[in-house]
C-alpha cells in the first residue's frame, strides 16, 4: 500500500497550496503607487468612479463602495429599515456576518435550512419560517453559486419582504442572464483577497431603487449630506455647508483601495476564465470517485466559483473528516472548512439557538473540505491537488482494493 506523507511516505511537493490566494500584478501596484504620490488618499475623485464602474459592471442604477463586506450588510439592514422586533432569515451554512448584521440593527435571526445537494437557502424552508414580523431575507451566494431566485422573489413578493442578497462569493456571477447586484432589492459585496477581485478589505452595496440608493449611501458615510436637495435647512453658509441627516457611520473605502479594485475589475474576465477551467477540470476528475459528493449546480446560475467543495461519504471511508484533512496537508494541500453553521457558535447557543436546527447543513457540514482554487494556480498545481486527493481517498476508502487496483465492495 502507497504510504501517505503524514504516516511516513514523502509529500507530494515541498510547498503547500492554499484555498485561496490573491492576484496582484505590476499594473496593481502602478496604480496604488500613482495613487498614494497623489493628493487624495480618501474622499477623492477615485472612489466615485470605481462606484460608477461597478454599476456599470453589474448592470445597476445605484453602487456605493465600503470598507468591508460586513459592513456593507450593515448598510443594508439599515436602508431596509430592519430593527428592533423584526425578524430576518438567513441560511445557517455562511460566513458568521450574514447573519450578525441583523442583531446590528436590534433583529432577531431566523435560520433557514439549505437545499441539501446544492447548499444554498432553500425557498420551501424559507416559507416555512415566515412570519408576520419578517422584515428581510439575506440569500447567500454559497461558494459564489446563486440560490433559486426566481422562487426567492416570489416568496418576498408575495409577503412583502426585502430580499437582500449577500454576494460577498459571487461578484462576477450572473443568474438567468443577469448580474448578481441587479437581482435583489439590495446586493452586497466582499472584496477580501480570495474573493473576485479584491482590493484587501473593501465591500460595496447596489440597489436599482432610488431611495434605498440614498440611504445606503448615507448610511456608508456617517449620515451626512452636501446633497442640497436632501437637506433639511435653507438657505445654506456656504459651499463648506454640510448637514447629518441619519446617524451613519465611518464605512468609506480609501482611494487606494478603490484604485486597486478598478485595476482588478479590469481583469476579472481572466480570472472568472481560469477559475471556470479549474473547476472544468475538477468536476471531470472528482466525480468519478464514489467517495465524495459535489455540489450540484442551481439551475440558471452561470457561476464565477470562489469555493470548490468537495463533500467527503464518511459511510465509504474508514477515517474522520480531521484525519482527511491532516493526511491532504501532509500531502502539501493546504484545506479549509467553509463553514461552521452559525448558530453552532457559543454567542448564538448563548441566544438560545440549539444544534439540530437545520438537519441538511448540520449533515453536510460534517463532510466539507474546501479545496484549493484561485486562479494563479499553474496546471501543475490542480494535477497535484487531485493526485493528493485520490491518494488520499484511496487509502482510506472502505471499498478500493490494492491488490487488483479497483474499486471493489469487500466481504465482511
Amino acid at each position: 500500500m502507497e504510504e501517505l506523507a503524514i504516516f511516513g511516505g514523502m509529500p507530494i511537493r515541498t510547498n503547500k497550496i492554499g484555498y485561496g490566494r490573491q492576484w496582484i500584478d505590476d499594473e496593481d501596484i502602478k496604480v496604488v503607487s500613482d495613487i498614494l504620490s497623489g493628493d487624495f488618499l480618501t474622499c477623492g475623485p477615485i472612489v466615485t468612479k470605481c462606484e460608477q464602474e461597478i454599476a456599470k459592471y453589474v448592470g445597476t442604477k445605484h453602487c456605493t463602495v465600503c470598507s468591508n463586506g460586513t459592513a456593507a450588510l450593515h448598510i443594508a439592514m439599515l436602508a431596509a429599515g430592519v430593527g428592533p422586533g423584526d425578524e430576518v432569515i438567513t441560511t445557517p451554512l455562511t460566513f458568521a456576518a450574514s447573519a450578525n448584521c441583523a442583531l446590528y440593527v436590534g433583529a432577531k435571526v431566523v435560520f433557514a435550512d439549505i437545499d441539501k445537494e446544492t447548499y444554498e437557502i432553500s425557498p420551501n424552508e424559507i416559507e416555512k419560517k415566515i412570519t408576520s414580523k419578517t422584515k428581510a431575507i439575506v440569500s447567500v451566494d454559497f461558494t459564489g453559486q446563486t440560490a433559486d431566485l426566481d422562487k426567492i422573489i416570489s416568496i418576498c413578493k408575495k409577503n412583502n419582504i426585502i430580499l437582500i442578497e449577500d454576494g460577498a462569493q459571487s461578484f462576477g456571477t450572473s443568474y438567468k442572464g443577469k448580474k448578481v447586484g441587479s437581482i435583489a432589492d439590495i446586493t452586497t459585496f466582499s472584496f477580501h483577497p480570495v474573493k473576485s477581485i479584491t482590493c484587501g478589505e473593501g465591500g460595496a452595496v447596489t440597489t436599482n431603487d432610488d431611495e434605498l440608493g440614498k440611504k445606503i449611501a448615507l448610511f456608508a458615510r456617517h449620515g451626512i449630506t452636501h446633497d442640497e436637495n436632501l437637506m433639511k435647512e435653507a438657505p445654506h453658509e456656504g459651499p463648506w455647508y454640510y448637514e447629518e441627516i441619519e446617524l451613519g457611520y465611518n464605512y468609506r473605502l480609501t482611494d487606494f483601495q478603490a484604485g486597486l479594485l478598478l485595476s482588478q475589475l479590469k481583469k476579472i474576465d481572466k480570472f472568472k476564465n481560469r477559475r471556470d477551467e479549474i473547476v472544468k477540470i475538477y468536476d471531470e476528475e472528482l466525480s468519478k470517485i464514489p467517495e465524495l459528493i459535489l455540489q450540484k449546480r442551481t439551475e440558471g446560475s452561470d457561476t464565477f466559483r470562489h469555493l470548490y467543495i468537495v463533500q467527503l461519504d464518511l459511510n465509504k471511508l474508514k477515517c474522520t473528516r480531521r484525519e482527511a484533512y491532516d493526511a491532504l496537508a501532509a500531502e502539501g494541500i493546504q484545506c479549509q472548512i467553509h463553514y461552521v453553521p452559525v448558530y453552532w457558535f457559543p454567542y448564538y447557543q448563548q441566544l438560545g439557538f440549539k444544534k439540530g436546527l437545520c438537519s441538511n447543513a448540520e449533515k453536510v457540514y460534517k463532510g466539507f473540505l474546501t479545496i484549493p482554487l484561485f486562479p494563479m494556480m499553474t496546471d501543475k498545481d490542480v494535477s497535484d491537488v487531485l493526485q493528493a486527493i485520490k491518494k488520499v481517498v484511496k487509502y482510506y476508502s472502505k471499498n478500493y482494493c490494492y491488490k487488483t487496483n479497483e474499486y471493489c465492495v469487500k466481504e465482511n
